[in-house]
């Protein structure tokens, strides 16, 4: 093999499919897509102040996924239009059903997070997450969707964008208040997002001990010139409630100042 080609071999292994489940998928089988994406406000990083929706939009349908978690969304800032609430005007242009929480007050508007459904939302609701006091962190929040797969069964998506502030105190909280909240939907519970967090730091430790991960070597997403970390998971509970078929971070580097990341999941009977 010509050895031209080794540094492309290289990057396609990095973003590859960490291929967790075993056994074949047969016919009767469901499966669903998720996505988890911390959009930066549809600013490009390489365009100050310039909000692309477009582009944002346009990762999420070439991704096909059932399920969408956004992060750093904005509706009714100055900064990406009075009249533009992001999360919906992602929804229409996906084709999808959108649900948002606030985390914080921001430029006249609101700043949070959302979730994003191809199946009608039967019920959405917000959580404020604690804070250490006086850590000065950023209110974080939860955001959960109910919705019907085809076949009638139930399951939660959740989205979150845990505290940025070190060591992990905070997103400790934070995780032991989303899997108190989480721990009693009563379904299968997918969650999704930035947790501001390696593998192997006291909260992921933590975020290991209620969910299952859909990757275990985890592939980089940020930042998207070179990715030197990964941050951004998508998790499951229970374990026993879902089969990974693949997970993979995709290498767009335009749209946000982190990469998309998704999974196939297998729903278990």
């Amino acid at each position: 093999m010509s050895m031209k080609y080794l540094p492309l071999l290289i990057f396609l292994f990095a973003c590859s499919t960490n291929r967790l489940a075993t056994g074949t998928e047969t016919a009767h089988t469901d499966t669903i897509k998720v996505l988890t994406y911390n959009i930066h406000h549809a600013n490009p990083p390489s365009r100050k102040d310039y909000i692309d929706l477009d582009a944002i939009a346009k990762v999420i349908s070439q991704q096909q996924p059932h399920f969408v978690a956004l992060q750093e969304v904005d509706v009714h800032t100055g900064r990406s239009g009075r009249d533009v609430h992001e999360a919906e005007a992602l929804a229409a242009k996906t084709g999808m059903h959108a649900y948002f929480t606030k985390s914080i007050p921001y430029d006249g508007g609101e700043y949070g997070i959302a979730v994003l459904s191809r199946y009608p939302i039967l019920e959405g609701k917000g959580y404020a997450l604690p804070s250490a006091s006086g850590s000065k962190g950023e209110p974080r929040a939860l955001c959960t969707v109910t919705a019907a797969l085809p076949n009638g069964r139930r399951i939660m998506m959740a989205s979150t964008h845990l505290d940025v502030l070190k060591p992990d105190t905070n997103r400790l909280l934070q995780v032991r208040e989303i899997s108190r909240i989480l721990g009693s939907a009563g379904m299968p519970v997918i969650l999704a997002g930035d947790f501001n967090a390696r593998p192997g730091s006291a909260a992921i430790r933590l975020l290991d001990s209620s969910f299952t991960r859909t990757c275990n070597s985890c592939p980089f997403t940020i930042p998207v010139d070179q990715p030197n970390r990964t941050i951004d998971f998508i998790t499951f509970a229970p374990g026993n409630a879902f089969r990974v078929l693949r997970h993979d971070v995709i290498p767009e580097r335009y749209a946000s100042d982190h990469l998309p990341v998704t999974a196939t999941l297998i729903v278990n009977d």
